[in-house]
């Protein structure tokens, strides 16, 4: 059978290298953001598809069968193309959704429904880690009385100022390392996309055990969809068969 595969997860290859392993023919789509990612089996392919009209295209020039979104949780506009052309093409799909994390036990946890509200929330003078990717930067480092610790697999695309410090590094990360990376920069909050998944989850108990207040930002809504909280339960409902 073939498999698309809309990936840049963990989950995503884990999925793309068990069905290869099955017999299937793959493709992992991936969005091209990360100029060294980490391949998966299988065919990948690199580059948007030009909205929702190309990715219906190309599911029926490509011939294929089943569709998975393992995109990042983040990735609302991808996500809801892939509900859309499923429907538009009959081509089954199944959304991998990591289960969202929840706060830890006496741990101080703000929500805030953008990247603008959690930029509002933080007190002057915090010391913040920013643990949300590239995305919305700009509206933090306006906040020049702040202090942020911007961490990020590659470097963005914009000058940093003199209220920030670059880290890059790739995940996953120990709880050893996150409690070390808030005390040396006297991290006082932290925010963060509710991304779920195991990779990243130590800063959390990290700021638990440190005090530091988490500024969690909402995930965007989603399209009614097939939904596995698992690489086995995602095997699953694409409801196949070995080759």
């Amino acid at each position: 059978m073939k498999i698309l595969i809309l990936g840049g997860t963990q989950e995503a290859r884990q999925l793309a290298n068990r069905l290869v392993a099955q017999g299937h023919a793959v493709i992992t789509a991936l969005a091209g953001r990360t100029q060294h990612p980490i391949l998966p089996q299988g065919e990948v392919r690199i580059g948007g598809f030009g909205g929702l009209g190309g990715l219906c295209a190309y599911l029926g020039e490509e011939g294929i069968e089943r569709l998975v979104d393992a995109t990042h949780p983040y990735a609302g506009n991808i996500s809801a193309n892939a509900v859309a052309a499923a429907r538009a093409t009959g081509v089954r799909l199944v959304r991998y959704m990591r289960r969202p994390w929840q706060p830890q036990p006496g741990q101080i946890w703000l929500d805030a429904g953008s990247v603008q509200a959690a930029a509002e929330t933080l007190p002057a003078g915090a010391s913040v880690l920013l643990t949300t990717g590239h995305t919305g930067l700009e509206t933090f480092l306006a906040r020049q009385d702040c202090h942020f610790v911007i961490r990020v697999i590659e470097a963005p695309d914009l000058p940093i100022p003199a209220h920030a410090t670059l880290i890059q590094s790739r995940p996953p990360y120990d709880l050893g390392q996150e409690l070390a990376l808030m005390r040396d920069h006297g991290i006082t909050h932290m925010v963060s996309k509710n991304s779920g998944g195991t990779q990243t989850a130590a800063k959390l108990e990290a700021a638990a055990q440190s005090g530091v207040v988490v500024i969690m930002i909402a995930r965007p809504p989603y399209s009614p969809a097939i939904e596995a909280e698992s690489v086995e339960a995602a095997l699953a409902a694409l409801d196949i068969a070995r080759v």
